[in-house]
């Protein structure tokens, strides 16, 4: 996820969001995400006073922006070349990783608990989430599906594309991403030929 342009700080952030989707937030310290990141620690505080919260804050929403960039670049073509770019996303991380890492937004979505003051991370994995199915919601109603059936189908995208990398890992195979790209993909035509 890191790109070679990126500043100090994003490498630290893209650091810790491959730390996150390998080994989960709560097994993961800041010392272990500036470390993976090859940063210093002080550094790491310098750019993250409010630490852990803060850092991991931060890698859920590079992780959203980097997926929804690929995702508006190929929702351009529809809905189906945007589905196929999005299950190649996590199956290239899921492949490259040799199984070890998923989605730190998920991981973050997953470990954090909901209370009356929600954390951060979880506020941004919430809105990361949003996104993500907004831009496929509106693909799907620009190619003719109904509004609600859109936002309903989007949702069930990125949860099911969410569930595939975690069978992924589980099984260690790509078996999941297969089966949910066909049906997704069943689905969608579906949607935009009613």
């Amino acid at each position: 996820m890191t790109e070679p342009t990126s500043t100090p700080r994003e490498r630290i952030v893209a650091g810790a969001a491959d730390m996150i989707s390998r080994r989960g937030l709560n097994a993961t310290s800041i010392r272990d995400m500036a470390k993976h990141a090859r940063a210093p620690l002080g550094s790491t505080y310098h750019y993250f006073p409010d630490g852990k919260q803060q850092l991991a804050t931060e890698a859920v929403r590079y992780t959203g922006e980097w997926t929804a960039r690929s995702l508006r670049k190929e929702l351009r073509a529809g809905p189906v070349a945007g589905l196929r770019a999005f299950l190649g996303l996590w199956r290239g991380i899921v492949v490259d990783s040799d199984f070890r890492a998923g989605c730190p937004v998920l991981a973050v979505s997953i470990e954090e608990p909901a209370t009356e003051e929600t954390p951060a991370a979880l506020a941004a994995a919430a809105e990361v989430f949003e996104t993500w199915e907004t831009l496929l919601a509106d693909s799907l109603r620009e190619h003719g599906a109904e509004p609600g059936r859109a936002a309903q189908l989007a949702t069930l995208i990125v949860a099911a594309v969410e569930g595939t990398v975690a069978m992924c890992r589980a099984k260690r195979s790509t078996q999941p991403l297969d089966h949910t790209a066909e049906q997704l993909q069943a689905l969608i035509l579906a949607t935009i030929e009613e």
